[in-house]
């Protein structure tokens, strides 16, 4: 960034707590008590008593001045200009995809009025970027040109983003600043994770013309492979203009968005698409019923006040072709509610109904509810209605452990292979004969038409985990600790997380997210794992563009929230896998610190208790706060090599316990079944 631009960019932005967090590669926590130890610290500019904002220009010297911050990386002066924007961060993301695009599109264009003053780039730009946008996206659009008054201050935003673009290309800056947003403001979108999207996009097959009747910010559109015209509606306006940028940067498909109410002002009315995807809101009330009721979407019957979602599935059908696909996320009560039986029964009778599949609770928001999908297909007019409707349940597939174990690969591949004709699963999926389906209830739940496997499968492999709960708990035994040896109570010279950070001693890193190296799709160690103790089971997202922290053996890994008193030490199974969220990476210095002896004195309670600081919602720990003894490393190794037997006796309880309660519950389901005598 061209010095004078930069100072630009700094001297008018502000940033938060948790941004000088982010800059410094800490916790908030530590931020807070940087405010309260140093005087010099820089006084808010900004914000709310509790929530207040800084000086990004007196945030970073004083970091440079205390030694904890060399330089500011370009994409976090590009953000942090960005959530500054006067206008909100959403005008300011539309103004930098319109010049991304530009960049992406016309460079050379880009160059010839970036050589001048913000002002005259001001004045410059909206020709240029009137001629982008209508090339790409014809006159009605979603996206407007904006005016040079609009512009001006955007400018250095705009510079900014250009010269993230020059670094990591068009699409990966704009995907970059997106995800930053989103992550930012988790409660504005709903958003689909990637790995459903690519499910849903390949239940739909191959298509050219596919549509999203509300996009939100384009997750299901850009998992689409090799379109050649993409239509998406929303009605937010922010977020059809982001959704149609995105689609534009993401590849060369005929891109078309429209900002209004899809159900009330449809703006693909002749529209006749190989596919359509959605996800669409649940449970609204204000969908349109009064004044929509002799609309002819209704095919299949008009839905009831209580039942938008089947406004939806129907909308969807009419805009598909003959033959067309449709592929739409459905909150479980919409297969059984009474209201919506006629409709669920006209859709089976006539073959437009195709699959129903029950996904995991945490496959997609809201995380704690089971939701599914519906695969429809426009029946032909001289296409006989399919016989059979396909019900799988996924619910099975996925351990315990929340959104963050979803096995996208498993789940999709069990969802394919019944979908294109596979065999059938017992207790994942089956084709049930229509006919059985049309009765008073017309209950379509994949759970009421599939037997669930018992859990712990035949007798013989319940003999399998009793035998090995028995090695288990034998190696238990002898991994008991022997009696505690008690000691002289005395104090010890102590030191600091921080402070052996600061000498060398240890290197700080805080976990988050971003790609894998090319080619090495690492696993992600999540907060779950840390405290559960298992292998990694995360996945990096698509679309960020900052290295992710990568674990080495001997690493001393901490959750940061919660309270909890937990430290792992990375083995060398573990090595390689990328830090995830919430958790702050200690990496001794072997010469001077012995992991375990660091692991072990982390977990101490009241360690633990000093260094956290506490809110009503939750406890957050201040990892440089953490205390321990100034030994020599002699001592040390004395103490990790006890803190290392605990280590591996609590691994032993841990999978003591697993293989317990699923030889019980094996032994319940197996009696139940009748696939157990009880002698």
């Amino acid at each position: 960034m061209p010095q004078e631009h930069a100072a630009e960019v700094t001297a008018a932005a502000e940033v938060t707590a948790a941004g000088i967090a982010r800059l410094a590669g800490v916790g908030r926590a530590a931020v807070s008590n940087w405010r309260r130890r140093h005087a010099d610290f820089p006084k808010p500019v900004g914000g709310t008593e509790t929530s207040p904002s800084f000086a990004l220009a007196e945030v970073e010297q004083w970091l440079r001045d205390q030694g904890k911050l060399a330089e500011v990386p370009l994409r976090e002066r590009v953000w942090q200009q960005l959530t500054a924007h006067p206008a909100g961060a959403v005008t300011a993301l539309v103004h930098a995809g319109c010049v991304l695009l530009l960049v992406h599109e016309r460079p050379t264009g880009w160059l010839e009025r970036a050589a001048g003053s913000d002002e005259r780039l001001a004045a410059a730009l909206p020709a240029a970027l009137e001629d982008v946008l209508t090339a790409r996206f014809g006159a009605e659009r979603a996206v407007r040109t904006p005016t040079e008054a609009a512009l001006g201050p955007s400018a250095p935003l705009l510079r900014g983003a250009a010269e993230l673009a020059a670094q990591l290309g068009a699409r990966q800056a704009f995907e970059f600043l997106l995800g930053r947003h989103l992550d930012a403001n988790p409660r504005q979108y709903t958003l689909t994770p990637p790995g459903l999207a690519e499910l849903m996009a390949a239940l739909a097959g191959p298509a050219r013309t596919v549509l999203d009747p509300a996009c939100g910010t384009g997750g299901l559109l850009r998992a689409v492979e090799r379109p050649e015209s993409l239509h998406a509606q929303d009605a937010d306006p922010g977020a059809a203009a982001l959704t149609a940028l995105r689609l534009a940067l993401h590849g060369t498909a005929d891109v078309r968005a429209a900002a209004a109410d899809t159900l009330r002002a449809d703006a693909f009315p002749g529209l006749r698409a190989d596919a359509v995807l959605c996800h669409p809101p649940f449970n609204e009330r204000d969908w349109g019923h009064d004044e929509l009721a002799y609309d002819p979407r209704w095919e299949y019957g008009f839905p009831a006040r209580t039942e938008s979602e089947l406004a939806w599935v129907q909308h969807a059908l009419a805009r598909l072709r003959d033959g067309g696909t449709a592929v739409l996320l459905m909150p479980p009560a919409v297969a059984s509610r009474r209201s919506g039986r006629r409709i669920r029964a006209d859709l089976l009778r006539r073959g437009a109904l195709r699959a129903v599949v029950a996904l995991p609770a945490g496959a997609a928001p809201p995380y704690g509810i089971p939701l599914h999908l519906w695969v429809l297909c426009r029946p032909g007019a001289d296409q006989r209605p399919g016989p059979e409707l396909l019900f799988v349940d996924t619910t099975g597939l996925v351990p315990d452990g929340g959104r963050d174990k979803m096995p996208w690969q498993a789940l999709r591949t069990a969802v394919l292979d019944a979908w294109r004709g596979g065999e059938e699963q017992p207790g994942v999926s089956r084709s049930v004969p229509v006919i059985e389906l049309l009765d008073d209830d017309v209950d379509l739940a994949p759970a009421r038409h599939l037997s669930a496997p018992a859990a712990g499968g035949s007798a013989a492999d319940l003999d399998a985990v009793r035998e090995r709960l028995e090695r288990t708990l034998r190696r238990t035994m002898e991994l008991t600790p022997p009696p505690a040896a008690p000691a002289r109570p005395g104090s010890r010279p102590l030191t600091t997380v921080g402070e052996l950070a600061r000498a060398g001693a240890l290197l700080l890193r805080a976990g988050g997210t971003g790609t894998a190296p090319p080619g090495e799709p690492a696993p992600v160690l999540t907060e779950h794992d840390v405290l559960a103790g298992t292998a990694p089971s995360g996945t990096l997202p698509d679309g960020d563009p900052e290295e992710p922290v990568l674990t080495e053996e001997g690493d001393v890994v901490v959750p940061v929230l919660g309270g909890g008193s937990v430290a792992r030490v990375v083995d060398a199974a573990t090595a390689g896998a990328a830090l995830g969220r919430n958790l702050q990476l200690l990496r001794p210095d072997r010469t001077a610190l012995d992991p375990w002896f660091l692991a072990g004195f982390l977990r101490g309670t009241a360690n633990q208790r000093q260094a956290s600081s506490y809110a009503s919602t939750a406890t957050r720990l201040d990892v440089r706060r953490l205390q321990l003894p100034r030994l020599p490393l002699a001592d040390q190794r004395r103490y990790g090599e006890r803190f290392q037997a605990l280590a591996g006796f609590e691994d032993a309880l841990r999978l003591a316990g697993r293989l317990g309660e699923q030889l019980v519950q094996g032994l319940y389901d197996g009696l139940a079944d009748g696939t157990v005598r009880p002698e």
